[in-house]
């Protein structure tokens, strides 16, 4: 992107932030470094702020170019994994006596760095409805909370928070508003232009897009966070490698075509369990009855891939889980192939008997790109045979 200055459409920002032509051979795609350190032109003479892999690499840093573009941000940081990216975070902003208000309905792996990981070194926790404006709005008043965790749309129940309302009352009670966009990702939804302090991402789901590479992300606006952020990025380490930073910058650039799939799919997906007799009920924000529906349709620009519905029992579920061909029975979402999760005893383990439980008859679909009447047959036989 030459004038880095003239506004440009998402789709552009995804195939072209970070991503100028390799100068010396010219070669559209730029190289892959892998080199773990750098000559120096004398003592301290630094070639564009290179010396060491950890502290910071070419390919890594068009990346977090690329992914401060598609958020609207000024400063991206890639991390080796989305827990990776929270931990820094994290560190950069809490110390022993501060709190994290937290959703009821988040990734287990987030609650699990919370309550296991931070708070034996004080770090204290609180568990509210983030859909519930009011509810929020009485816990920062009771206490002050350092940050305020966001997850929209949640995992996995799909509820939809209000991120702008939720950043208001979060600044007003001087607390930092973190928003995980990974199940909506910036083609659908970019929460710092809703007021957001910083975006969280585990890369490996739909920015990669493809199952073959783990990592996370930190996106904001404040310049001494960003430093705060980037000091724990170098100082504990866990970033991400060049290969996977390339792998990706190569996923996102097919961002925006591969979530209009998504969402079509998903949509397509959900009509079609929510008609089913042997589903009790189904979360998507697409559909006109879930209650976060009109919300969504506010502040995204589609609903996403992610369907989660609930069968008669747990005993069904873990049936159905099991009985399906195209969606197969994995961790993780996000990429163009369909997956099948039972969250109790998969991704949401950590959280059974806390106020994050997962109901045992949920099971979790993330909607691929294939042909949807082949993934709606194969939900049909599988549902068929409960």
């Amino acid at each position: 992107m030459t004038d880095t200055n003239a506004p440009r459409g998402f789709e552009t920002r995804a195939v072209h932030a970070g991503q100028a032509f390799d100068p010396t051979t010219g070669a559209v795609i730029p190289p892959v470094h892998f080199s773990t350190t750098y000559a120096q032109d004398g003592i301290g003479g630094l070639r564009q702020g290179y010396e060491y892999g950890r502290s910071g690499n070419p390919t890594r840093a068009a990346l977090e170019a690329q992914l401060a573009a598609l958020e609207g941000g000024a400063h991206g940081l890639s991390f080796a994994s989305g827990l990776a990216a929270e931990d820094a975070l994290l560190r950069s902003v809490l110390t022993p006596g501060d709190e994290v208000l937290l959703g009821s309905d988040v990734y287990g792996g987030t609650y699990r760095l919370l309550a296991r990981v931070l708070a034996p070194w004080g770090i204290g926790l609180r568990i509210v409805d983030m859909s519930d404006l009011a509810a929020v709005g009485a816990a920062l008043a009771e206490r002050p909370a350092r940050i305020l965790w966001v997850e929209t749309p949640s995992n996995p129940m799909l509820h939809i928070s209000d991120i702008a309302g939720l950043a208001q009352l979060g600044h007003d009670a001087g607390a930092l508003v973190v928003v995980d966009n990974t199940f909506a990702s910036p083609a659908l939804q970019q929460p710092l232009s809703l007021g957001a302090d910083v975006v969280v991402h585990s890369t490996t789901k739909y920015l990669g897009g493809h199952s073959d590479v783990v990592g996370g992300a930190l996106i904001l606006n404040d310049d001494a966070l960003y430093e705060q952020a980037k000091f724990h990025q170098f100082a504990v380490g866990a970033v991400s490698g060049p290969l996977d930073a390339w792998l990706t910058t190569r996923g996102i650039k097919t961002l925006a075509v591969r979530m209009q799939r998504h969402s079509e799919n998903a949509q397509a997906v959900a009509e079609f369990l929510d008609a089913h007799p042997k589903v009790a009920r189904v979360h998507y924000p697409g559909l006109l009855a879930h209650p976060g529906h009109e919300l969504a349709a506010r502040q995204m620009r589609g609903f996403g891939g992610i369907v989660s519905a609930e069968l008669a029992d747990a005993a069904s579920a873990r049936r159905l889980a099991e009985s399906t061909t195209l969606f197969q029975l994995a961790e993780s979402l996000g990429g163009v192939e369909s997956l099948m999760n039972y969250p109790d005893a998969m991704t949401h383990a950590s959280v059974r008997g806390t106020e994050l439980a997962v109901p045992e008859q949920l099971v979790r679909l993330s909607v691929g790109i294939e042909t949807v009447d082949d993934l709606i047959a194969d939900l049909d036989q599988a549902l068929s045979a409960l």
